[in-house]
């Protein structure tokens, strides 16, 4: 089942989420571009140091599974409306801590094409008040930018700090909003403190025409978004992030 994709987007705003066993998790894909309602929005599992497991397909109405035990585990279902393919995942087992992606296949004019989200970790815990624990104190503690000027070059540091679980989006955009992917190094989230918690690093260096501009590190937590503006002006910017995270909500089933 191909349709033409050529200007789809499928974006999945949460890198992670965090669920207790026997709970209810719900994935969402965001699709931009044009003719969502005959466009199959595929979901994928992935496991570490294993293949990625096709689950299902949905076009409209009734998801087509690939084996049938999924039937009792995963549901799928588009909002016309707003263009968002929700995938449903019921009564939560360990075996289920995976990496779910979204995806479309398709033709352009010239090549077959495919287009996939970029995932969304399922953590599961195995105690109900371990998870509501986990996640009041998931949010990034603090954040900084730091600025550092060496010849014709200027080098910011975007640092964010003691935030739980380990997943997290990390990019930079310049002063008209568009990501910047020249010259960024990222780190890997390292274990920052003895509670578990991580922090992790990205770096861009722009050239000397470059330095009085703009730019914003975004990242993107399963707890809350934020953006960090760094200046080419100021020799350090220094934001602290207060800790927010009220009504959250679960589904039991």
């Amino acid at each position: 089942a191909e349709t033409s994709i050529s200007a789809q987007i499928l974006r999945q705003p949460k890198p992670s989420t965090s669920r207790a066993v026997q709970m209810t998790a719900r994935i969402s894909c965001h699709f931009s571009g044009s003719d969502f309602l005959n466009t199959f929005i595929h979901c994928y599992e992935h496991k570490p140091r294993e293949a990625p497991k096709h689950i299902l397909y949905v076009q409209s109405g009734v998801p087509y599974f690939y084996e049938k035990s999924y039937r009792d585990i995963f549901w799928a279902k588009k909002v016309r409306t707003e263009s968002i393919c929700t995938l449903t995942i019921n009564k939560i087992t360990k075996q289920q801590e995976a990496t779910y992606y979204c995806g479309s296949w398709g033709r352009t004019a010239l090549e077959n094409h495919q287009v996939f989200g970029s995932g969304t970790k399922l953590t599961v815990s195995g105690k109900l008040h371990a998870i509501f624990h986990t996640i009041r104190n998931s949010p990034p503690a603090h954040s900084e930018i730091l600025q550092k000027n060496h010849g014709n070059q200027t080098t910011y540091v975007c640092l964010i700090e003691k935030f739980y679980p380990e997943v997290i989006r990390v990019t930079w955009t310049d002063e008209a909003h568009k990501e910047v992917t020249d010259n960024v190094v990222q780190g890997d989230p390292w274990k920052a403190t003895k509670e578990g918690k991580y922090s992790i690093s990205s770096w861009l260096t722009v050239s000397a025409a470059n330095k009085d501009k703009n730019y914003h590190c975004k990242y993107e937590h399963e707890s809350k978004e934020h953006s960090l503006q760094a200046q080419g002006t100021y020799y350090m910017l220094r934001i602290f992030i207060l800790r927010i995270i009220r009504d959250l909500t679960f589904s039991l089933q």
